[in-house]
């Protein structure tokens, strides 16, 4: 075999058996290396930030490169050992992926209305979703949870393992990086209106290819929710692009028609209120989609997995 073709095993064998560990584990639960990331990133942040563009470039490109440079060294330290570096890319996949976390918060917000504590699901709905949940019904956190579930399926695991498969430990580390950064600075609010530009606008550029991957795996595995292929593809390619979002239409959308539901509508981030375009022509989500929405989020990405490793086989 030669060198080449060994460090593809390799690092096929890591995503594989990273996304396995999710599957079974979720996100580590003590000591997770993206609290810890974000912890460094908002520090730095106290220290680097101004109401300007070029100081929000300047520390996006700091923190990104930082976790991309540790991605490079990681890789260069494994180039002739290909166990070490199926260790490393495992334990890398298993610390950048989400989509079993992502299941389980789905499935509490479901438990904590089908108790009717809507108390306790309006304060769980900051694991999901950064909506204010102040004044949110029944409906409309069901809305929020299967709208993020399908958001985030991208987010959460369809897009490392993407990166994963194209660039190794440094695609790895580097995606988690930008969308841990868009998530803490990429607001439109007036503090990071324009220091978070570049991590919004670089989070977009990453997540562009990963949110029509997931699109298409959404069609591809949608029966195995109970939803319709042509459903998803019919209104992934009509809706998808009304929304605001250059990528978490596709997948709202894409999900909408698997299940034959009607997401979009009116969201309230604080002060700022935002009236969604629709999505779908079906009825509105009930308690019973989110558990729906969650068995096919499952389905896209452990396909996506499987998708990953295969791809790095054959490079």
């Amino acid at each position: 075999m030669s060198t080449a073709a060994a460090r593809g095993l390799s690092t096929a064998a890591g995503l594989a058996l990273g996304a396995v560990a999710d599957l079974l584990l979720a996100d580590p639960r003590r000591g997770h290396p993206v609290a810890g990331f974000g912890q460094a990133a908002a520090a730095l942040e106290r220290r680097m930030w101004r109401d300007s563009r070029a100081a929000g470039v300047t520390y996006t490109g700091v923190c990104v490169g930082t976790a991309v440079a540790l991605g490079l060294a990681a890789s260069r330290l494994t180039v002739d050992r290909p166990g070490a570096r199926t260790a490393l890319t495992a334990l890398a996949t298993w610390a950048v992926l989400g989509g079993t976390s992502l299941g389980r918060a789905a499935a509490t917000m479901e438990q904590h209305l089908s108790a009717g504590d809507l108390p306790a699901a309006r304060a769980h709905l900051s694991t999901l979703a950064g909506r204010d949940p102040s004044g949110l019904g029944e409906a409309e956190l069901v809305r929020a949870t299967v709208e993020s579930v399908a958001e985030n399926t991208s987010d959460a695991a369809v897009a490392p393992l993407f990166w994963g498969a194209v660039a190794g430990l440094p695609g790895l580390l580097g995606y988690r990086a930008v969308n841990t950064l868009d998530a803490m600075v990429g607001y439109r609010s007036p503090r990071y209106a324009r220091f978070g530009w570049a991590s919004a606008r670089l989070d977009d550029v990453v997540n562009w290819v990963p949110a029509r991957l997931t699109a298409v795996l959404t069609v591809l595995t949608a029966p195995l929710a109970g939803g319709s292929p042509a459903g998803a593809w019919r209104v992934w390619r009509r809706d998808g692009a009304a929304h605001p979002s250059p990528n978490a239409g596709r997948c709202e959308a894409s999900l909408a028609g698997a299940l034959d539901l009607r997401l979009g509508g009116r969201n309230v981030y604080g002060t700022r209120v935002e009236e969604r375009p629709v999505l779908g022509d079906g009825r509105p989500p009930v308690r019973g989609d989110v558990v729906r929405a969650v068995r096919l989020s499952r389905a896209v990405w452990t396909t996506a997995a499987a998708v990953a490793a295969a791809g790095r086989l054959r490079r």
